[in-house]
C-alpha cells in the first residue's frame, strides 16, 4: 500500500488476540493490527485494495479522524499519498 502511495505509512502490531462472534460462533484468533495512515480521499481505493489482498471474508477496516498532529508529519503524509508524486496505478 505504501508502494502504490495509498498509504504514507503502515504500522504492523503483532501479538493481537481477537475474540469475536462470527456466523453464530464465538471465535478466538491471533491477528496483526495494521495502522494505515492515509488521506480520506484515498479511502475508497484503499478499501478496494485491502479487500483484494486480505484473506478474510470481512476484514476490519475502520477510519478514525485526525484532528491534529505535528504539521511537518501531516505535510509528509500528504506528500507521500499525493497523486502528483507519481502514485502507481
Amino acid at each position: 500500500m505504501t508502494e502504490s502511495q495509498l498509504a504514507a505509512c503502515v504500522n504492523i502490531v503483532p501479538g493481537i488476540i481477537s475474540i469475536y462472534r462470527w456466523k453464530g460462533q464465538v471465535e478466538e484468533a491471533p491477528e496483526f493490527l495494521l495502522i494505515i495512515k492515509t488521506r480520506s480521499g484515498l479511502m475508497a481505493d484503499l478499501q478496494r485494495k485491502l479487500q483484494e489482498l486480505h484473506t478474510y471474508e470481512v476484514p476490519e477496516l475502520i477510519t478514525l479522524p485526525v484532528t491534529g498532529g505535528l504539521s511537518a508529519y501531516l505535510a509528509w503524509m500528504g506528500e507521500e499519498t499525493s497523486s502528483d508524486s507519481g502514485r502507481l496505478p
